[in-house]
């Protein structure tokens, strides 16, 4: 023993491994992966430079599953036509096979975060539809094979459901060019590409009742259709205030009565009433404080999801924390410019927050 008790396998295993600290095996006594390793898989939404930090500790010590925040996505991994940037996304599957950990592949096709040259010709045309839908094969079958082996399960098409209530699909340039084949095409693409690999459509507001049956309507097509598709992903991105217990099993209900797999993505509870649309502060936006409020209605939500999760874990099978931390969430400054959020279960300094303890104790409690 060192002084003041420090057990000295602790110094060992700190001193063997560049990426976990003292820090972190001082503070975490409990480990949600490990608690939760019967129920299903507890991810994380990383970025490369997360990776050198401390909080690479908090990471090995908390989650079994990774997924790349952006690494992956269209935009950052194929700038150009002919140029990919592999290096941010390399690293991420590195460090999870390095390290054991399950990767999520996050996201094939999306709407936003897509270079420009996609959708135009060597002249600044839109592009065909023949000549768009090449594009997006090639790029399906290059991301896909390259990460064959490790990473088990794809984002493969993310938000083609449209917010509006009379509208189904999302008028993007993608449904513009393609229209809804796009969709389908992408799947069996991706399958082709890795036919081990779990295939999940991904979309949020899904406990908003309309958009709710919009999305298990597209699933349930796709299903019968024979589209090679695996499962569903609820984003989560949620708020202090929504979603309450019962819309939140009506929802699992729903997505359970698929068949399929059904994965939690993005999870995150902001301590705001949601906003859409990125707007200046108002006078009564509170710019870093959160509050005990914040705090007791946070305890509540977290505690109110994960007791629903148990319940559907014969369906529910990943939980995924959009970000790691409150010392960076994408919600800081988002829909709000200069706003901090506090939207996850450890704080600034990588300790558990009151609201990880509902979560992580839940045996304890009698959950």
């Amino acid at each position: 023993m060192f002084k003041n008790g420090f057990p000295l396998f602790r110094v060992v295993l700190a001193l063997l491994s560049p990426f976990i600290s003292l820090k972190s095996f001082a503070q975490d006594a409990v480990s949600l992966a490990q608690v939760y390793k019967d129920y299903f898989l507890i991810g994380a939404a990383v970025t490369p430079q997360s990776l050198k930090t401390d909080e690479a500790g908090l990471i090995l010590s908390q989650f079994n599953s990774l997924t790349a925040e952006n690494a992956m996505k269209m935009g950052p991994i194929h700038p150009k036509e002919n140029e990919y940037q592999w290096a941010g996304g390399d690293s991420i599957a590195a460090f999870a096979q390095r390290h054991g950990l399950k990767m999520r592949g996050h996201t094939l096709c999306w709407h936003n975060q897509v270079a420009p040259w996609m959708f135009k010709t060597e002249t600044g045309d839109t592009v065909t539809k023949e000549i768009l839908m090449q594009r997006l094969k090639d790029h399906i079958t290059t991301v896909v094979s390259r990460y064959k082996d490790q990473v088990y399960a794809w984002d493969v098409v993310n938000e083609v459901i449209s917010d509006s209530p009379g509208e189904f699909y999302r008028p993007s340039i993608w449904y513009r060019i393609c229209g809804e084949e796009f969709i389908t095409k992408a799947f069996e693409w991706a399958h082709a590409a890795d036919p081990d690999a779990l295939l999940f459509y991904n979309d949020y507001n899904e406990t908003h009742p309309v958009k709710r049956e919009k999305i298990f309507q597209l699933v349930k097509t796709l299903k019968e259709a024979g589209v090679p598709i695996h499962g569903v992903g609820l984003q989560g991105h949620w708020s202090i205030y929504e979603p309450t217990a019962e819309v939140l099993e009506q929802t699992l209900d729903r997505f359970s009565q698929l068949g399929l797999q059904v994965q939690v993505t993005e999870l995150d509870i902001s301590v705001y009433a949601k906003g859409q649309g990125r707007r200046e502060p108002w006078p009564k936006d509170s710019l870093s404080v959160f509050t005990p409020q914040m705090e007791s209605l946070q305890i509540e939500r977290y505690k109110i999801c994960f007791d629903l999760f148990r319940k559907y874990r014969h369906t529910l099978n990943s939980v995924t924390f959009w970000n790691i931390s409150d010392r960076r969430s994408w919600l800081d400054n988002f829909p709000v410019r200069g706003r901090k959020d506090y939207p996850l279960l450890f704080d600034k300094d990588l300790k558990p927050k009151k609201a990880f303890w509902p979560v992580a104790d839940f045996q304890k409690q009698g959950g």
